[in-house]
């Protein structure tokens, strides 16, 4: 048995997995972010990337968790619920980090929190990688800026 096929057992997964474009997606009920990594250090599953997307309506955003076991990719998704500009707003959108796990999660998360604002909680991702002395969030108030001068031109 290869490890695809032992890898939902392992975990408490009660569904098998599903294939979609050669990414082996799986299903599961309350697995945290952390309990992922340990789950997937267990197995020597290596760390790819994290992929984040902007959900529609201010729904929050989903965080996509790629895995490398036996080379297969394993893909876990994460929906983090709240307000998608919260970069320009006072509430904060967050996930637990897995750097003390992982260490290869390290740029990607601080790219994650520097490009939409999304907090990962249990490490510090200042300063910013890419716009040194900026604050995170930066497409999220590049995409919030025209809307607002929009709204604006539109109550005169």
């Amino acid at each position: 048995m290869s490890g695809i096929e032992i890898t939902p057992e392992l975990l408490g997964l009660s569904e098998p997995y599903i294939e979609d474009q050669g990414v082996y997606w799986f299903s599961y009920e309350g697995l945290t972010v952390r309990e992922l990594a340990r789950e997937m250090n267990a197995v020597q599953a290596r760390f790819v990337t994290i992929t984040a997307y902007e959900l529609p309506k201010n729904e929050g955003f989903r965080l996509e968790y790629h895995w490398d076991l036996a080379g297969r990719l394993l893909g876990f998704t994460f929906n983090l619920a709240g307000n998608s500009g919260a970069s320009t707003s006072t509430e904060s959108v967050s996930i637990e980090s897995i750097y003390d796990l992982c260490e290869a999660v390290d740029w990607i998360e601080r790219e994650v929190h520097e490009e939409y604002g999304i907090e990962f909680a249990g490490r510090q991702c200042e300063p910013l990688l890419l716009r040194n002395g900026d604050t995170s969030g930066v497409n999220m108030r590049e995409m919030a800026a025209p809307a607002a001068v929009a709204n604006e031109e539109a109550a005169k």
